[in-house]
C-alpha cells in the first residue's frame, strides 16, 4: 500500500468507499460534461462494433470533477474488468511489469496521477501501451539479457491534475485525451438531488440550489457537504434539508454563499494584506499560509481563476477587484498599480 492509502491490483483509495455507490455507473447516468460523454460514447460503440478494447485515455483537470468515476464507466459500458493504482504507487519498473503480466485481454489498467510515473517506469509502459509488449531484464552484468514479453490488448486510462507534468511520450500514447471542466449549477443541483435520494436525505429544492451553489461547481465537494448537511439537519432540524437549513449549515462549516472556504479566503487575504495585491510567487504564498503550493496549484487556484478573484502573471500572482470587493475591502486603482489593464 502507498502512503496515500492506495493499492495495487484493483483495490480502492481509502475514503472512496462511501462514495461507490453514489457514483455514475453508465453513461446515461452522467450530469454534465456533455463534451466528454458523447466522445466517450462515439468511442465506446467504435470499439465495441470492431470487438476490440477501447483506446488508451487521458483525463486531466482539477480533482474531484469525475476522472475515476469516468475510468469505472468505461469499464461498466465495455464489461472489463479495471485495474486501480496510482503512480506514486508504482515506485519501481518491476511493480508495473507484475501489474502488466496480470492483465487480461480487453482489461482496463487505470493510473490516477499519472504524471508522478517515474522516468524507469514510462520506459516500460511506452511499448506495453503502443505494442502491447514487456521488455524485461534477466539477470545482471554481462550474463543480463533483455526479454521481450507478449501481453493482451488492453487500456490504459490515465488521470492528472497537472497535465503540463506529463512526460510528452507518454502523453502522445494516449489516443484520446479530455479535460474535465467545473459543472454548471444546473448540473450540481440534478448531482446533489440523484446522491440524496441514495442517501435517503429529505432535501428540499432550494437546499439543493443551496449546497449546489457552494460546492464550487465539484461533484466531491458537493457530496462532501451534503452529508455534512444531513448531519446537521438530523441533529437541529426534523431531518429535512431545506435552503435555510443548508444555509445555517455551511455558515457554521465557514463556507461562504460563493463556495468559499477559510483556506480561500487566506490565500486572497495574504495577497491582498502581505502583498499589497501582488504580484506575488506561489510559493512565497505558501510558505505565508503554511501550506504546500502544489495543494494551492491544485486544489484552490483553479476555482479562484475560474471566479476572476485572482490573475497569473508572469511577475506572480495577483488580486483581482473581484476579490477586494468579495472579502470586503475597498479598492483603489491608484493604489493598485500592478493589476492589468490599467496602463
Amino acid at each position: 500500500m502507498s502512503n496515500d492509502g492506495r493499492m495495487i491490483g484493483g483495490q480502492r483509495r481509502s475514503g472512496e468507499q462511501d462514495n461507490i455507490a453514489l457514483r455514475p455507473q453508465y453513461l446515461k447516468d452522467i450530469v454534465g460534461q456533455d463534451r466528454v460523454r458523447n466522445n466517450l460514447q462515439i468511442i465506446i460503440e467504435a470499439a465495441k462494433a470492431r470487438n476490440e478494447p477501447v483506446d488508451h485515455l487521458l483525463f486531466y483537470g482539477p480533482p474531484g470533477l469525475g476522472k475515476t468515476s469516468l475510468a469505472h464507466v468505461v469499464a461498466n459500458e465495455i464489461g472489463a474488468k479495471i485495474h486501480i493504482t496510482a503512480g506514486p504507487s508504482i515506485e519501481r519498473a518491476g511493480d508495473l511489469a507484475a501489474i502488466l503480466t496480470h492483465m487480461k485481454q480487453g482489461d482496463i489498467l487505470f493510473i490516477d496521477e499519472v504524471h508522478r510515473l517515474g522516468r524507469a517506469v514510462e520506459e516500460i509502459l511506452y511499448p506495453a501501451m503502443e505494442d502491447f509488449k514487456l521488455d524485461i531484464v534477466i539477470g545482471k552484468g554481462p550474463a543480463a539479457k533483455n526479454v521481450r514479453l507478449n501481453l493482451p490488448r488492453f487500456t490504459v486510462i490515465g488521470a492528472t491534475t497537472r497535465l503540463s507534468l506529463l512526460a510528452g511520450p507518454l502523453r502522445d500514447r494516449f489516443g484520446a485525451r479530455f479535460r474535465m471542466d467545473f459543472y454548471d449549477q444546473e448540473a450540481m443541483e440534478h448531482i446533489i438531488t440523484r446522491a440524496a435520494g441514495m442517501l435517503n436525505v429529505q432535501i428540499k429544492p432550494q437546499g439543493t440550489s443551496e449546497i449546489a451553489r457552494r460546492s464550487r461547481g465539484t461533484p466531491r465537494v458537493a457530496l462532501r457537504l451534503l452529508r455534512r448537511v444531513r448531519d446537521y439537519a438530523q441533529t437541529r432540524a426534523e431531518g429535512i434539508i431545506t435552503g435555510a437549513v443548508a444555509g445555517e449549515a455551511l455558515e457554521l462549516m465557514e463556507i461562504d454563499h460563493l463556495g468559499l472556504d477559510q483556506t480561500d479566503r487566506l490565500i486572497l487575504k495574504t495577497i491582498i494584506e502581505k502583498f499589497d495585491g501582488g504580484p506575488v510567487g506561489l510559493d512565497t504564498i505558501a510558505a505565508a499560509i503554511a501550506e504546500d503550493s502544489a495543494t494551492i496549484m491544485d486544489v484552490y487556484e483553479p476555482y479562484l481563476l475560474q471566479l476572476g478573484f485572482i490573475d497569473r502573471t508572469p511577475r506572480g500572482r495577483i488580486a483581482t477587484r473581484h476579490a477586494y470587493e468579495h472579502l470586503g475591502y475597498s479598492y483603489d486603482e491608484q493604489s493598485n498599480p500592478n493589476q492589468p489593464g490599467l496602463f
